[in-house]
């Protein structure tokens, strides 16, 4: 499948080394005031380049094809594309016939009988940057309501921070949670790097001021949607939602969350129960594994099932988590967005405050 959402829906297209990425946004609703200043602020922030990212130079400038006029949303599709401007694709050439370790090419090539070897083709995170832009989107309206979503990355391999500090992610380039250790950070990620080797990362995602009642009760779960979403992301082997796994270790005593007048006390659950969010903060942990682009030989197979080589070029990221914390932020929103439209029509109430 290649649309996301029930309500606001995004469909995305393209290839790593084709013409374009693009996208189509559904359901969005009229009267929103399109800042492009902030689509595109987003679309840089996981734009490829410099020292901790693949050297790939891409402008990522979008342009917009409909459903936009006179700086408001029209309720109509918007239409977009991303163009591609920096293909090597010759850097590809010699593992056209064989499948590279840790990657889709076989998965891919078992599925369809075919696959564009030039950088994994619709595999390659390259896709994301159409995500951004329809989460970019969704964050318009998540705006109108006051809902902040942020992310940053809180380990790297074995360096972890040691507090959460989302304005100075924000300025970070690698979005690193923790200024003390940041250079660290940084260091592991140039000396992996020049040893041709690649790092996995943990990243956080909060979701602030989300109201009380969002998500379905059985079959779209809040949690259940976000947790699908975050492992839609390229190289996402787990997530967590709240204390996540080390709630196998508690009690039931030490994992409920009492309240008081002034609501929830603690937030072992991570702002979602039943599968519906509580109005605390929603707390979500993704966990990316390392970049399987790695420049070291690898015994692999090729297409006529004979044992050879895999010797990579190319550019590659030697820590996809790290942009990959930019497009948690945008998957966050456009779940968000879509249990917000969902949620419209949930009672009785909600649908006369509508038509009143």
């Amino acid at each position: 499948m290649n649309t996301f959402g029930t309500k606001f829906r995004l469909s995305t297209f393209g290839e790593s080394h084709g013409v374009a990425i693009g996208g189509v946004i559904d359901g969005i609703p009229a009267g929103i005031k399109v800042n492009m200043s902030f689509i595109q602020s987003e679309l840089d922030r996981r734009r490829p380049g410099g020292k901790y990212a693949t050297s790939r130079k891409e402008s990522d400038k979008i342009e917009i094809l409909s459903g936009i006029y006179d700086g408001f949303t029209t309720g109509c599709p918007i239409g977009f594309i991303v163009a591609n401007t920096s293909q090597h694709s010759k850097d590809y050439d010699n593992i056209k016939d064989l499948f590279r370790p840790g990657h889709a090419d076989y998965t891919y090539f078992a599925k369809f009988g075919i696959r564009d070897h030039r950088g994994g083709g619709r595999s390659s995170a390259r896709e994301s940057v159409a995500r951004v832009a329809g989460g970019a989107f969704a964050g318009l309206l998540l705006r109108e309501f006051n809902i902040d979503i942020q992310s940053c990355v809180r380990q790297i391999g074995d360096i972890k921070a040691d507090k959460i500090d989302f304005e100075f992610a924000n300025s970070s380039e690698i979005f690193w949670a923790d200024e003390a250790t940041e250079e660290s950070a940084k260091e592991l990620i140039l000396n992996t790097k020049n040893s041709n080797d690649s790092l996995g990362a943990s990243v956080l995602t909060i979701i602030k001021n989300a109201p009380a009642g969002l998500g379905e009760v059985l079959y779209n779960k809040l949690d259940a949607a976000l947790a699908s979403a975050m492992m839609g992301i390229n190289g996402v082997k787990g997530v967590e939602i709240g204390d996540g796994i080390s709630v196998a270790n508690m009690l039931g005593s030490q994992n409920n969350d009492y309240m008081d007048k002034s609501g929830f006390i603690t937030n072992h659950c991570g702002g979602i129960l039943g599968g519906i969010s509580n109005g605390s903060d929603i707390v979500i942990k993704s966990y990316f594994k390392p970049t399987p682009s790695i420049f070291k030989a690898q015994p692999t197979l090729n297409l006529n099932g004979d044992e050879t080589i895999c010797q990579l070029r190319g550019r590659h990221d030697p820590c996809i988590g790290v942009r990959g914390s930019v497009v948690a932020t945008a998957m966050a929103r456009l779940v968000i967005a879509d249990m917000l439209l969902l949620n419209a029509t949930s009672n009785l109430n909600n649908l006369k405050r509508i038509y009143r």
